[in-house]
């Protein structure tokens, strides 16, 4: 399942790593995971009190904060962007909407300062996996 396996690529492997750069696979398989995880969090958990769901929500999104904004940043890196364009989503009403069309667009096809062109391959980035020879 390569929704399972770009996400581990995030969380497991590039937890906190704001360097280099992620392509679009890696960035919203990510995201579309932790929407999945979300809504069956909130299917799950709506037979459970408030004080559960609140708790478990609370412990999902802390569990996944550092991770998220470090793919986001190297999401804005492979657009030749540094990290702090992350910014831009403070502005109100069109920031959120410009970091969207940020995230969505095509990045670089060549190298930049940030480093080489992402993999779309979970398995074959050489950034994060070692290979066995």
């Amino acid at each position: 399942m390569d929704v399972l396996k770009w996400y581990l690529k995030v969380v497991r492997d590039n937890f906190s790593n704001f360097k280099g750069r992620a392509g679009r696979p890696e960035y919203w398989y990510f995201v579309l995971f932790n929407v999945i995880v979300n809504v069956i969090l909130g299917y799950v958990l709506r037979l459970a009190s408030p004080t559960v769901s609140y708790i478990v929500f609370s412990i999902y999104g802390l569990a996944v904060l550092v991770p998220s904004l470090a793919v986001t940043v190297r999401r804005l890196h492979d657009l030749g962007k540094g990290g702090g364009w992350i910014f831009v989503s403070l502005i109100p009403l069109v920031g959120s909407i410009w970091l969207i069309i940020l995230l969505a667009s095509r990045g670089e096809a060549t190298e930049n300062r940030f480093g080489n062109i992402p993999s779309d391959n979970p398995e074959e980035c050489g950034c994060c996996t070692r290979k066995e020879e």
